[in-house]
């Protein structure tokens, strides 16, 4: 250990240190009860000085402390001694491992680097963010204090509306836009992700938008609305409504369309996160009825599916274990939506919203409008749908109510 301890003292005061891991906490241990699962440490340049960031990653959240160098050799000296069992060590010249076991005894492994390698000084602050957590409407959504710092507690969500932002702006890049986008984020509840979508078109892109926000709790929508109103954003209000009740939208000199307005309205983009069970099949039936060019979905709670596959008792090798039986009626859930929504002209894709350990619910379903599919196309896709269906014993799936005749 010693050893290790004397390679890293020498990295610290010669510059080569490049960057540090600590993982595998002991267990039983009265310093090693809480959830911290690691912790990394990387050279930065903070107030023209040389610092090292200490980033302490616990089960649902991230701390930063930044030491000097002797504070630094104290600390992960510590941590080693009390909490880590393992730690590589990153130089310019050669990386130098640390295994303890559980018994106490130290192996230290070291090996040559070959390639050139540089330290990354960049401090965290001056990373590019899509998204602001200065801006007061974080403050007010009780994301950040009020000098815009991510609570700790909200850190986990911040990563997941960062995360979210990218994938929407890669989306959006092969989406053609005329004018004013109209935008409808359906079930937005809290607001988080609408108004991160909202300030990153706007303030970053550049975008002319005009985004609603349909939530049915009134006391929610009241409160998102004055938040809005303090923080003027314009083009920008939540309405309560359900999913299904969901048809006018605010025109762009702040009045209510007249029916004959509704009867034309479209949509750019249509968003669903998280409506639960069929509230995301009614979120793209509007979006199709609508003409979106673009619906994302994260759907949520697959119960319709679930329970046509349990009534109908038709099981196979993998549906016979009530676990793949729920795994498998979310498959099929989504993959009958997209489908579906290809049959109406939508090139579909489903994809990783957020990482597992941040939200189980984690399937992001998009669907990009490219023009009405052929005769044959569509004669296809029905009959993959009905085949689906038939082979696990569904008798109607709920979007499809947007034939308006069953399959």
């Amino acid at each position: 250990m010693q050893k290790f301890i004397n390679k890293l003292e020498s990295s610290l005061k010669d510059g080569s240190f490049v960057k540090l891991t600590l993982s595998k906490p002991r267990v039983g241990t009265r310093l090693a009860t809480s959830d911290l699962r690691n912790v990394y440490v990387k050279p930065i340049i903070l107030r023209n000085e040389k610092m090292y960031s200490f980033t302490y990653r616990y089960e649902r959240r991230d701390e930063t402390k930044n030491y000097d160098a002797q504070q630094s050799l104290e600390v992960i000296t510590n941590l080693i001694s009390e909490i880590f069992l393992n730690a590589t060590l990153f130089t310019l010249t050669e990386d130098v491992t640390l295994l303890i076991s559980k018994k106490g005894k130290a192996t230290v492994m070291s090996k040559a680097v070959k390639e050139q390698r540089e330290q990354n000084v960049e401090h965290d602050k001056i990373k590019k963010r899509l998204i602001n957590p200065e801006n007061p409407w974080w403050f007010k959504l009780g994301l950040t204090t009020r000098d815009g710092k991510v609570t700790a507690d909200m850190q986990h969500k911040f990563k997941q509306i960062c995360k979210y932002v990218e994938i929407v702006d890669g989306v959006m890049k092969n989406v053609k836009f005329e004018g004013k986008i109209r935008i409808a984020d359906m079930g937005a509840g809290k607001g988080y992700l609408t108004f991160a979508l909202y300030e990153y078109l706007t303030q970053k892109c550049k975008y002319d938008i005009q985004m609603e926000g349909v939530e049915i709790r009134p006391d929610l929508v009241m409160k998102i609305n004055e938040i809005i109103k303090e923080s003027e954003m314009k083009d920008f209000r939540f309405v309560e409504s359900s999913i299904e009740a969901y048809a006018c939208q605010q025109t762009t000199d702040n009045r209510q369309q007249t029916s004959s307005e509704l009867a034309h309205s479209t949509l750019d983009i249509l968003i669903a996160l998280h409506a639960c069970n069929t509230a995301t099949d009614d979120a793209i039936i509007k979006g199709v009825e609508s003409g979106a060019k673009l619906i994302i979905c994260a759907p949520c709670c697959h119960k319709q599916i679930r329970q046509e596959m349990e009534k109908s008792k038709v099981v196979d090798a993998i549906t016979r274990y009530g676990i793949f039986m729920e795994r498998q009626a979310v498959m099929i859930t989504d993959t009958i939506r997209a489908l579906i929504m290809e049959y109406f002209g939508y090139k579909t894709q489903v994809m990783e919203f957020i990482e597992m350990e941040h939200t189980p619910k984690n399937v992001l379903l998009v669907g990009r409008k490219v023009g009405e599919p052929s005769t044959e196309e569509k004669e296809r896709i029905l009959n993959e749908i009905k085949s689906l269906k038939e082979r696990y014993g569904i008798e109607r799936h709920y979007l499809e109510k947007i034939f308006r005749c069953p399959l």
